[in-house]
């Protein structure tokens, strides 16, 4: 998995809860398939259904986490359409989610007090949280520019490039999560065929 990664980190409920709550396949994932063995899965006329979304998943201290590579995030698609997937008051959710065919990416920050808070990339979520003084830290934070001024609109789209990375490194700062990127690059983390709403 390369690329245009979304992703969606929980803590406050464990793996296979969050999961189940992203409607992923119990039986899929009782099998322990890492991620670069999804194609067996389909090779073998299973019943993975098309509209299936292929991700890996792991475990970092508190926080259980889903990476995917289809374009979006299957929790952003699914917390406010399937009862469920919303967090708890107990629980946190983060979400980064590429939104690669219907821009633009968003960070969504559901702190488990019944709110949710949105950000493109590049802005704070305005909540004056620990997780948008990370973001601030990281970079990831930029003024819009005067549509008029072509120089600075020009600056605006060329560091708007290392967005993505430097959300990333807020929401590592930000949650202590650390992700072998070798291990997603090869595609050694555990599998999870998620059914949720798209």
């Amino acid at each position: 998995m390369r690329g245009h990664i979304s992703l969606t980190a929980a803590r406050g409920i464990g793996a296979e809860e969050f999961l189940m709550a992203l409607c992923a396949d119990l039986a899929q994932w009782e099998d322990g398939l890492p991620y670069k063995d999804w194609r067996t899965l389909s090779a073998d006329g299973g019943t993975v259904s098309a509209h299936a979304n292929w991700a890996m998943y792991g475990v970092h201290g508190e926080w259980v986490y889903v990476l995917e590579d289809w374009g979006m995030a299957t929790w952003y698609t699914s917390f406010r359409k399937v009862e469920g997937v919303a967090p708890y008051p107990d629980e946190e959710v983060l979400c980064l989610t590429m939104n690669s065919h219907c821009p633009p990416s968003l960070l969504v920050h559901a702190p488990g007090d019944s709110d949710d808070r949105h950000a493109e990339f590049g802005e704070t979520t305005g909540s004056g949280s620990a997780l948008d003084e990370a973001l601030r830290a990281a970079g990831a934070v930029l003024p819009r520019p005067d549509a008029r001024d072509e120089t600075a609109v020009a600056r605006y789209e060329a560091e708007s490039e290392a967005l993505p990375r430097a959300v990333f490194a807020a929401v590592g700062s930000y949650t202590g999560l650390v992700i072998d990127q070798g291990a997603v690059e090869a595609g050694d983390l555990p599998l999870a065929v998620l059914h949720g709403v798209t």
